[in-house]
């Protein structure tokens, strides 16, 4: 009895988590692009996709069909790569932006609903990637995360520019980042530290950086999120993210919290999903 138990067991936690109705969904809807509702709770009409190489950058893993965005982040995007590849930084690798008409990912991403959230990768290439190393490619740990301090070896002065170059940008809103690479950003003299201030720390992000621009204009139906407090950050705000250490506790036993429902799409976006490919 107790094998057939852990059978089951194993056979459940090999299967596949079910997709969200928006990942079932292959096209965008036509149109110009409009975002929809919260970053977190919306979705995209009129996505338009990222060409899968261009101008100093490569889309990584196209063929999850996570690169379409809000036209405004597709430009944003296409002069990240031209500003980076002037200066000779490297590649751009970009990750994960919207899939076709945005939405709830079934895991990996709360945000990127909009089209307006962008993942793109601390690793700056040398050379352009072929079809099956972009498949497959390997992130460059920036951070050392149990000794909670930047990696030498892979942080450099082009990864600070790079960030720097993205946060200046008037359509950013926020770019969120792993606390030590917020703090080696604070470290360094800048002649304008006002971008600073987008720089937002958040765990998670210690091998990439995720870009979110601001509500287009004219998008009345999208929901924008608080501005960020004033201040470059680098002061107390940041030192409360160092982790402290944690006194000893007896061993309780705890109940499993019943999972939050997740919040119900706009209406709009109910109608999106609804609404058949054309041509």
């Amino acid at each position: 009895m107790r094998y057939f138990f852990v059978l089951l067991l194993g056979l459940a936690l090999s299967l596949p988590v079910a997709a969200s109705p928006w990942e079932q969904v292959k096209a965008p809807t036509q149109g110009q692009s409009e975002s929809i509702g919260t970053y977190n709770n919306g979705c995209l009409a009129g996505a338009e996709p990222l060409p899968l190489a261009g101008d100093g950058y490569q889309v990584m893993r196209s063929q999850r069909g996570r690169f379409y965005g809000h036209e405004s982040m597709i430009r944003f995007l296409h002069d990240l790569s031209k500003s980076v590849h002037q200066l000779e930084l490297g590649q751009l690798l970009v990750g994960d932006i919207a899939m076709p008409r945005g939405g709830r990912f079934s895991s990996g991403h709360a945000s990127h609903q909009t089209g307006l959230d962008a993942d793109i990768w601390l690793k700056l290439g040398e050379r352009p990637l072929n079809e099956s190393e972009l498949i497959d490619v390997q992130p460059l740990p920036m951070v050392h995360i149990k000794q909670y301090k930047i990696n030498k070896k892979n942080w450099s002065d082009k990864q600070a520019l790079m960030v720097q170059l993205a946060a200046a940008d008037e359509r950013v809103a926020r770019i969120f980042v792993h606390p030590v690479i917020k703090e080696q950003l604070c470290q360094r003299e800048w002649t304008d530290r006002a971008w600073l201030q987008k720089v937002r720390p958040w765990w998670g992000h210690y091998y990439h950086f995720h870009v979110r621009l601001h509500c287009p204009d004219g998008d009345s139906n999208c929901k924008a999120q608080q501005s960020p407090p004033p201040g470059d950050g680098c002061g107390a705000e940041l030192a409360s993210w160092k982790p402290k250490p944690k006194p000893k506790k007896e061993k309780v036993a705890k109940m499993k919290k019943k999972p939050k429902p997740k919040p119900v799409p706009p209406a709009q976006c109910l109608a999106l999903l609804r609404t058949p490919v054309e041509g």
